[in-house]
């Protein structure tokens, strides 16, 4: 076991490498995924049947073909095209493609269970069709869309593992390194397990209190501050409580 933990703690640089290139990965997948997803789901909703047709051919095609397949059309097929794409970049594209139209089918779900009488007031009021869709419409949406957005944001994390098909060092090509150099396939990997869970955990403590604060404002939750607050914000509901 000694040895095993020697050898952690000479590859950890290369480990923390790989970390950052994961985290990259993650980070840049999750932006371009986010904003075809609201490209996307809005276009799926179009009235005009060209948009409509485009957005739901975009979306069925990059979920119904495998990521992996992608990733390698992206690395080693758009080159024989004379279009050289950086690995990173590479990955970037492959994941925010993929996740993206998963995640476009969030938004024009949560978007479709905003209640119709919700767009009625807003039209009473005179608002146009981007003013009913900003401030009364997607407020709502966006509580209900960041769940299954938390979900599709810890598959993407997992996603980028499949990187190190593309000559990228990242947290899991680091990891078999280590498992080469130990001999011990139980040592490497529950290592990277660990690490794996520590960095989906903290994106999950991240995208909840982004979830708190979109309920909390649209009324129907408490705020991050009650939340950590050591004393109840409402006294007589504790006494209450207490009887």
């Amino acid at each position: 076991m000694k040895e095993n933990i020697d050898a952690l703690l000479d590859a950890w640089p290369s480990i923390q490498e790989g970390i950052v290139v994961t985290l990259q990965l993650t980070a840049g997948g999750a932006l371009l995924a986010f904003v075809l997803a609201l490209t996307l789901g809005l276009a799926a909703r179009a009235h005009n049947i060209v948009i409509r047709g485009s957005a739901r051919a975009f979306i069925e095609f990059f979920r119904g073909t495998s990521l992996l397949v992608q990733l390698f059309w992206l690395f080693y097929v758009v080159p024989l095209f004379g279009y050289l794409i950086d690995p990173v970049l590479c990955g970037i594209l492959a994941l925010g493609l993929n996740y993206g139209a998963y995640g476009a089918e969030v938004v024009r779900g949560a978007i479709n269970s905003v209640p119709q009488s919700q767009w009625e007031a807003a039209t009473a009021l005179d608002f146009s069709h981007w003013q009913r869709l900003r401030r009364v419409v997607f407020p709502q949406a966006w509580a209900e869309m960041i769940p299954p957005l938390t979900n599709l944001l810890i598959q993407l994390l997992k996603g980028t593992a499949l990187a190190s098909y593309i000559l990228l060092q990242d947290l899991t090509f680091e990891i078999d390194q280590l498992r080469q150099t130990t001999g011990n396939t139980l040592f490497a990997f529950g290592v990277g397990l660990i690490i794996y869970f520590v960095i989906g955990y903290v994106l999950t403590l991240l995208m909840n209190a982004l979830e708190v604060r979109a309920k909390n404002r649209l009324g129907t939750g408490p705020s991050l501050r009650e939340i950590f607050s050591l004393a109840p914000s409402d006294p007589r509901g504790l006494e209450a409580a207490k009887q």
